[in-house]
C-alpha cells in the first residue's frame, strides 16, 4: 500500500483521517494503525468505502492500495 500516496489525496480533498474512521465505521485508533502498516491492512470493503469518500478514480485506488 503507497500511504504517502493515499495521505496526499486526502489532503487534497480536505479530508482527515478521523473523518475517513467515522466515515467507514472504524475506530481512530484502528484506522491509524492500518496506516501505519502495523499488522492489519485495510479490506476490500474498507478501501471500497474509501474510494468512495475521498474520492479516487479507479487507477489511483489500484496504485495506492495494491502497491508493494
Amino acid at each position: 500500500m503507497n500511504i504517502q500516496k493515499l495521505k496526499g489525496k486526502m489532503a487534497e480533498s480536505g479530508i482527515t483521517q478521523e473523518a475517513i474512521a467515522d466515515a467507514i465505521g472504524m475506530s481512530r485508533c484502528t484506522f491509524y494503525r492500518k496506516m501505519k502498516r502495523r499488522g492489519d491492512t485495510f479490506t476490500v470493503e474498507e478501501m471500497n468505502k474509501i474510494v468512495k469518500i475521498i474520492p479516487l478514480s479507479r487507477e489511483e485506488a489500484i496504485t495506492i492500495f495494491f502497491t508493494l
